[in-house]
């Protein structure tokens, strides 16, 4: 047992000693995994266990402001960084083919290098995305796949950027940065209101967009597999396996989200609305019929029955208010619009 442990000490000092690049040592987060793994693990028992504990008895929180806010800055820091990636080598000297990393304290290579550390830092930022689904009580999109994505995100780039921060596989944070620009900008659109919702037609596309990002990160990494590089064959293995696994997932997550629900939405339709499922435009902009919110909450004080027609134990009148109001309400006009 004392021999056991003894070798593991061994190794990971070996390892994180002597393997590591020097030149991040003195970087925030950077002198152990520990942090990292730690403030990884934290996330997910706040997004899991203790985030809908606290939300369970409390209202959802308003946050348009900070979210349009929010994703706003996400688009510009993730712009700056996919410029920073690009100007650090891939639109200047960098080769797709084969590229090693500089280790070396040249302008270019610490600008590479501090390139690499943002996106790692950038990792943690993302983690308010589901802090926001916590505290909006959307806890339906805190999806295993969302969690799993978010929650490893940050350690796998640590040990890029501890060990091979520049090279061969930044073109993963290049083109993943990219990516973010596009989808933190449909997050901005969706979270400003309806009035902006014609614009963001193309959202089903998004994750096709990401499931091509995956391809070509597995792709561009495997390639070393087949030619003379001076790059770590481990960190070929590490990214392309990342970029391979998500791929998957999503590959996963798209097919249930359009293609099963296609199904599942013709089927309603031809049984007319069997066993109370209730197509996209009968939950009319994301009211969900808990006092049709966003429209005329006040009028009709949480009380909504969707089945085949809006009635059940109101009057007549007040049926003909609420009527009234649906067909009134521009958030019914457009969310049918968008659809």
């Amino acid at each position: 047992m004392a021999d056991l442990l003894n070798k593991i000490i061994y190794t990971y000092k070996d390892v994180f000693e002597g393997q590591r690049d020097p030149r991040v040592d003195d970087w925030f987060m950077m002198s152990s995994p520990f942090p990292s793994l730690i403030t990884c693990l934290t996330y997910v028992f706040i997004v899991k266990v203790a985030g809908p504990y606290y939300m369970k008895n409390r209202p959802p929180v308003n946050m348009r402001n900070i979210l349009v806010a929010y994703n706003a800055f996400q688009v510009i820091f993730s712009a700056w960084i996919f410029y920073e990636l690009g100007m650090g080598g891939w639109f200047t000297t960098y080769s797709y083919r084969c590229q090693p990393v500089d280790y070396s304290n040249s302008p270019q290579g610490i600008r590479m290098a501090n390139a690499a550390w943002w996106y790692y830092f950038s990792k943690f930022t993302e983690f308010f995305d589901t802090f926001f689904f916590i505290l909006r009580k959307k806890f339906e999109h805190v999806s295993t796949l969302h969690v799993i994505h978010h929650g490893c995100m940050p350690m796998s780039v640590w040990f890029g950027v501890k060990f091979t921060p520049g090279g061969h596989s930044t073109f993963f944070g290049l083109l993943n940065s990219l990516v973010h620009i596009v989808m933190y900008l449909y997050y901005m659109l969706a979270a400003m209101g309806p009035e902006y919702h014609r614009y963001i037609w193309w959202k089903k596309y998004l994750t096709n967009l990401q499931m091509v990002q995956f391809v070509l990160i597995f792709s561009h990494a495997f390639q070393l597999g087949f030619t003379e590089c001076e790059y770590p064959r481990a960190f070929m293995w590490w990214i392309g396996g990342h970029a391979f696994m998500f791929f998957a997932l999503f590959s996963d997550f798209y097919i249930k989200a359009y293609f099963k629900k296609s199904k599942q939405k013709e089927s309603s339709k031809a049984n007319g609305h069997a066993n109370g499922f209730l197509t996209n435009e009968a939950k009319y902009a994301n009211g969900n019929c808990n006092g049709v919110t966003n429209g005329f909450t006040n009028s009709i004080s949480n009380i909504c029955f969707l089945n085949n027609g809006i009635t059940n134990s109101l009057s007549d009148k007040a049926n003909q208010q609420i009527n009234n109001d649906l067909n009134n309400s521009p958030y019914i006009y457009n969310h049918k619009k968008i659809a």
